[in-house]
């Protein structure tokens, strides 16, 4: 044990991290199948996607100005660039025109105005150490609103009494990426990295513990109608009204799941901690 150091175990935590993170990323894979065989987005929306792919863009360019000990966060953020840009071509391709107009607007207004005024902004205002500092407390502060998210997937748990919307396994991996990379981010000193996602494996468990709990559909309570439940970066429930009058529920598509950025924030979302 005398020969394993800190950056041996750093380095252990960030590859785990990279696998569970690419797994998270992936997860959506059977909706844009969906929307390429139907060759129709059917009322998904583009948002996780810009979402998961801002979140990417910043940890990316956090980690090239960090440089030293960077190398994970850059690996596992430029596949999360890759994936997430193709999920949003075919989401283009198939989309609505109206989709397509307010799709365009959100990455225009997100991925171009928001990132490149962070970049331009850190650039002239900062320099060194600080601008490291400032864009990794950017970056923590997006992870930290990527792993709030599933608050509102909780929420319709709670008032339904049914896990339908809130897959386990989805939950068990995204706290697992999260705890991979807290403790990656805590062996290298990279408390940007580790402390949101303190915030991700709490949302993780929280989740899990409340699956253990609604998992038994007797009691399960219905609501007259529910409109698209959306989480950013994290799961995406696609849902139908439910009509109660005659005790038949519509189907529903399938969940949706997108972590915006593997690394640091997973978060879920998001996941990345996604980096």
């Amino acid at each position: 044990m005398a020969g394993i150091t800190n950056e041996n175990l750093a380095i252990v935590f960030g590859v785990l991290g990279n696998i569970f993170s690419i797994l998270v990323y992936l997860a959506p894979m059977p909706t844009f199948y969906r929307i390429f065989r139907r060759k129709s987005t059917e009322g998904f929306h583009s948002i996780p996607y810009s979402m998961a792919l801002f979140s990417a863009m910043l940890l990316l360019y956090y980690a090239f100005l960090k440089v030293k000990g960077a190398f994970l966060l850059v690996t596992i953020n430029c596949i999360g660039f890759a994936i997430e840009s193709v999920y949003l071509l075919i989401f283009m391709i198939y989309a609505s025109k109206k989709a397509k107009i307010q799709s365009g607007k959100l990455l225009l207004g997100l991925n171009v105005g928001a990132y490149g005024l962070i970049v331009v902004l850190t650039h002239l205002l900062t320099e060194g150490p600080q601008r490291i500092t400032v864009v990794g407390w950017i970056c923590a502060f997006f992870s930290v609103i990527v792993f709030a998210a599933p608050l509102s997937i909780m929420g319709i748990v709670i008032r339904t009494k049914s896990v339908e919307f809130m897959p386990f396994w989805l939950s068990f991996f995204l706290t697992l990426c999260a705890v991979m990379w807290f403790f990656y981010g805590l062996l290298i000193k990279d408390y940007y990295v580790a402390t949101p996602n303190v915030l991700g494996f709490a949302f993780g468990i929280a989740q899990m513990t409340m699956y253990m709990l609604y998992r038994d559909p007797k009691g399960m309570i219905l609501p007259e109608s529910f409109g698209r439940c959306t989480i950013a970066a994290l799961p995406i429930t696609e849902c139908k009204k439910v009509n109660i009058s005659i005790g038949i529920k519509e189907p529903v598509k399938p969940t949706e799941t997108v972590v915006p950025s593997c690394g640091p924030d997973h978060g879920s979302p998001n996941l990345n901690n996604k980096v």
